[in-house]
């Protein structure tokens, strides 16, 4: 009769192990989530960059406008500055929200190698702070489009 005690402490010690990963596999995890974050974040930027370029060109052909002397010219700087602001605007949220997802899906794969209250805390943790990080992302963000609505 001892041997059923021992089969299943074996089995119970067996299912617990399977269910933390190894440090091998955090690692492995940790270094993907953050190549992933470096790729996305270049990505963003380089249509952020896009976005911003073509809102130059814009501003800059209303400036050639204006010096046709168009009536209509200055009104049309002021509105391309006003998108040009949006869209820069945009694009900053953009870089930053995809930059602040990758710092947590980082931090994730890391409390992945925690088990039990320690795991439940980073994971709290991790999404408090993702949670701040975009509170003041939209912050900034509504701020900014704000300011280009006065430029009009």
């Amino acid at each position: 009769m001892i041997i059923r005690p021992i089969l299943f402490a074996a089995f119970a010690i067996v299912g617990l192990s399977a269910c933390q990963e190894t440090p091998t596999e955090t690692a492995k995890d940790v270094s993907q989530a953050q190549e992933t974050a470096v790729q996305d974040n270049q990505e963003a930027r380089q249509e952020a960059n896009q976005d911003r370029a073509q809102a130059e060109v814009k501003v800059i052909e209303a400036k050639d406008d204006m010096a046709a002397v168009d009536t209509n010219a200055m009104k049309k700087i002021t509105e391309a500055e006003s998108e040009a602001m949006t869209v820069a605007a945009k694009a900053k949220y953009d870089v930053a929200m995809t930059e602040a997802q990758g710092r947590h899906n980082i931090e994730a794969e890391k409390c992945d190698a925690l088990k039990d209250q320690a795991k439940d805390s980073c994971v709290s943790t991790n999404n408090a702070t993702l949670a701040a990080d975009q509170a003041r992302i939209i912050a900034t963000h509504d701020a900014e489009i704000l300011a280009a609505t006065y430029v009009k």
